[in-house]
């Protein structure tokens, strides 16, 4: 099937059909929306594309309209619309076109030793270009910082094809030389290490400059940061590689959903506070996602009223919360698999897995409870709940992170800094304060305590120690509850563990352990 559009990202912002170039809209905030709905292949919040491109004052969600309007008539055909929306949500559609960076890197994650030095030589001349030449400052920091993160990944990608023609065994040594200079150049450490473990080669083959001996061979890179690793790593290209799809509970709620990997399924039940499309790239919950999904199909999904999910939903109630994560395993065709339960999540598991016995193999429950705190505070912490309730409709939503703030410490006391303000800012972008305050109330009439004696499934239970949300109590009551349910003590004051703290390696060890024992 020939392909019905080419949109180049490398260099300046080109869209071609037929072999024509199509003139694109003159506002620079335009183009760069096409530019990221069509770089991310996935669907985006209205809001959030507000966000990234206009300030307040500019009227964003006029503007954004008018922009999608402009850009209608650039992509779209009479039978084949590409602009894609809906009242939250708007998605560029990429089947059937060519889109030069998202190729380039498939068919090096796909193909990339098999590739012949003629397509590599081209695929070097086009990430020579800068990736959105003239696009710099278009819309916010935030855009600023993607449009950083994608030239970074681009750049990485260079290296890549460099480092492959440097060492094509069907590629000349005079050209060659050539490659292992523009290689050395742009990756020192990778070329040097390489250099180093390669055996000797005859000088015509080998450039003297490129030998780990001599005068520009670079020191080892450092592994100084691996906290926030850049988009070149693993957790980048599984954003890159996750597949993101919608389902629909029978109240019309669409659900979004992503499974990212191979290999028999894990099925994490939603949770407050996730967003499949900023997760992956998140200190909080990039590497634990990444160590979770490690040979597995790794599914997600996004709470209803939050993420990806429909905001706008009537129904924000424990019912819901099921009949969301039934409607996810059934439109995933899901068999058996083991369910992953956090904070809340665990309670959701526990109630599918009594009504589905058959489908879930295994229940991994993480910082959960089985009552919320209206059936079990005393009168003065509901009074204290409601007022919360109250601060947190005022408070999510402003530009003051302050009472964010103060909810992100009751999460992750122990916390960095830097953790914590990142984590102040994504509650803003994963629901509206409304629907913040609604959550919460929602959490405190969850009551699950006569099914647990009814989960047939086996099950581990981890709480960290001193979790300044949810106490140990509750989760060892949950774990008492359960026939022959393992429990482990977490050394943590945190009820979101951070991945530089002993008890995350702890966590992640005995999860593994359980699937193994367990054979799934």
């Amino acid at each position: 099937m020939p392909l019905d559009l080419q949109i180049s990202l490398l260099g300046e912002l080109r869209v071609s059909a037929a072999g024509a170039e199509l003139p694109l809209p003159a506002s620079r905030k335009a183009r760069a929306l096409l530019a990221f709905l069509a770089a991310t292949g996935r669907p985006h919040r209205r809001e959030r594309l507000c966000e990234l491109l206009w300030d307040l004052p500019d009227d964003p969600k006029a503007a954004l309209r008018w922009s999608l309007s402009k850009l209608r008539r650039v992509v779209d055909a009479p039978d084949r619309p590409r602009i894609v929306a809906d009242r939250e949500r708007v998605h560029f559609d990429t089947q059937n076109v060519e889109i030069d960076i998202r190729d380039i890197h498939a068919a090096l994650r796909q193909d990339g030793d098999s590739l012949t030095p003629a397509a590599l030589e081209i695929m070097a001349e086009r990430l020579d270009r800068v990736l959105l030449d003239g696009l710099d400052g278009a819309g916010d920091a935030a855009f600023d910082a993607w449009l950083t993160s994608e030239r970074e990944d681009a750049q990485a990608a260079r290296a890549a094809v460099l480092r492959r023609l440097a060492t094509h065994p069907e590629i000349a040594p005079a050209a060659a030389k050539k490659w292992q200079r523009l290689w050395r150049d742009a990756d020192p450490a990778d070329a040097a290490a390489h250099a180093a473990a390669a055996p000797a080669t005859a000088p015509a083959q080998q450039d003297p400059a490129f030998s780990a001996k001599g005068p520009r061979a670079a020191a080892p890179a450092s592994h100084e940061s691996t906290r926030h690793p850049g988009p070149g790593d693993a957790r980048g290209r599984a954003l890159r590689a996750q597949r993101i799809g919608f389902c629909e509970v029978s109240d019309g709620t669409k659900i979004a959903y992503a499974s990212v990997g191979s290999g028999p399924p894990l099925l994490k039940a939603a949770n407050w506070l996730n967003h499949l499309e900023f997760d992956w790239a998140s200190p909080i919950w990039g590497r634990s996602f990444a160590a979770i999904a490690r040979g597995r199909t790794f599914i997600r999904y996004d709470e209803r009223g939050c993420g990806l999910s429909d905001w706008d939903v009537d129904d924000l109630s424990f019912e819901a919360f099921v009949e969301d994560l039934e409607a996810v395993a059934d439109k995933l065709e899901l068999e058996r698999f083991p369910l992953l339960g956090i904070s809340q999540g665990c309670a959701v598991s526990i109630e599918y897995a009594v009504r589905h016995p058959q489908r879930v193999s295994g229940l991994v429950l993480l910082g959960g409870y089985a009552a919320g705190w209206r059936h079990l505070a005393t009168p003065e912490e509901q009074a204290r709940r409601e007022a919360v309730l109250t601060l947190t409709e005022v408070g999510w939503g402003t530009d003051n992170p302050a009472y964010r703030h103060i909810f992100s410490q009751t999460f992750m006391p122990e916390a960095s800094a830097e953790d914590l303000a990142w984590f102040d800012e994504f509650q803003r972008l994963t629901c509206s304060p409304r629907n913040a305050a609604r959550f919460q109330d929602a959490f405190g009439y969850i009551d699950v305590r006569d099914r647990l004696a009814q989960v047939q499934a086996p099950a581990l239970v981890l709480h960290s120690k001193y979790d300044q949300r949810i106490p140990l109590e509750l989760g060892r009551a949950v774990a008492s509850g359960i026939p022959n349910a393992h429990f482990v003590p977490l050394e943590s004051r945190n009820h979101i563990l951070v991945d530089y703290e002993p008890a995350w390696q702890d966590c992640v060890e005995a999860v593994g352990r359980f699937l193994a024992e367990q054979g799934i």
